[in-house]
């Protein structure tokens, strides 16, 4: 399997407040971090050496995955003083493969998807023949209000990015791709750099056939806003056979208690985190406990 890198350091800033106590990766997802879920897709799909990239409380992520060893695999990590983006990132990241010249797979580690990565792989393969350096999985915009599109050509070039708020029909990238590291040859050391929104539309618009798209049929959750986190965990624990009435978090630290409810408290679709006291004769609807948070009748 290629070397491969999760993309984990990132503010989460539109996540926030909820990752001003964890960085995104580590926020609970139907009882598993969503770094977890993340691992343990790669692995069923043969990902046995994974870096992850480290910036906003890293603690939250490195004392959540370890070493990796309990998902069966490999985890090291690289630390970035300041955020290096999409691009600055795998830059910094594949100095923990020294020699490596050739494809890598990259992920963003704040999405949710489930397919098959060889056909993906075999993709990027047989376009590099054609001068392809990214091979990005892609599924139709099904909210172009909300997510940037990518319009391609018959042949699954991607020959423009467009601003969300479109009404053609695009596609959408779903965080992973197979990606030449010599696309980060050029990139300064220690330096913030972009791909879609840096490298790649370069490219696109000077080397047409440079960036390519595959289809997949695929669910891909987005946890980007709060919104999208309680639609996220609802979603999958519905999918799991878990309850929704609410989720109930499990605690994620040693020193936590886990969530108080009172039995007589009513609530529908919630996620409620460790720590927290939903009281007696509550009554909520479509919302997030944090921890050490109390919410009385």
């Amino acid at each position: 399997m290629l070397p491969t890198i999760v993309l984990t350091a990132g503010l989460g800033t539109r996540l926030a407040p909820l990752t001003r106590l964890l960085a995104k990766p580590a926020v609970p997802v139907a009882g598993k971090a969503l770094i977890v879920r993340v691992l343990e897709w790669l692995e069923r799909e043969g990902v046995r050496d994974l870096v992850l990239n480290l910036h906003h409380l890293p603690a939250t992520v490195t004392g959540i995955v370890g070493d990796g060893s309990q998902w069966g695999v490999r985890v090291r990590y690289s630390w970035e003083r300041e955020i290096l983006g999409s691009a600055g990132g795998p830059k910094l990241a594949l100095s923990l493969w020294p020699g490596h010249d050739g494809p890598c797979l990259i992920v963003n580690g704040d999405t949710l998807t489930d397919f098959a990565l060889s056909p993906l792989i075999a993709a990027h393969n047989a376009a590099r023949a054609e001068g392809a350096v990214a091979t990005m999985a892609v599924v139709e915009n099904s909210r172009p209000d909300h997510y940037n599109g990518l319009r391609l050509d018959a042949d699954g070039r991607v020959i423009a990015v467009v601003p969300k708020g479109h009404t053609e029909e695009t596609w959408h990238f779903i965080g992973v791709q197979v990606v030449e590291s010599r696309v980060f040859a050029d990139v300064p050391a220690n330096t913030p750099a972009e791909t879609v929104a840096g490298i790649y539309r370069t490219l696109v618009a000077n080397q047409p056939g440079a960036i390519r798209a595959w289809r997949v049929d695929a669910p891909c959750i987005d946890v980007g806003t709060p919104a999208d986190y309680l639609d996220a965990v609802l979603r999958v624990a519905r999918a799991e056979g878990q309850s929704t009435t609410p989720v109930v978090e499990a605690p994620w630290a040693p020193d936590q208690s886990p969530a108080v409810i009172d039995p007589t408290a009513q609530l529908r679709d919630c996620v409620v985190w460790p720590g927290a006291v939903v009281g007696a004769g509550a009554a909520l609807t479509r919302c997030i406990v944090f921890p050490d948070g109390q919410v009385d009748g």
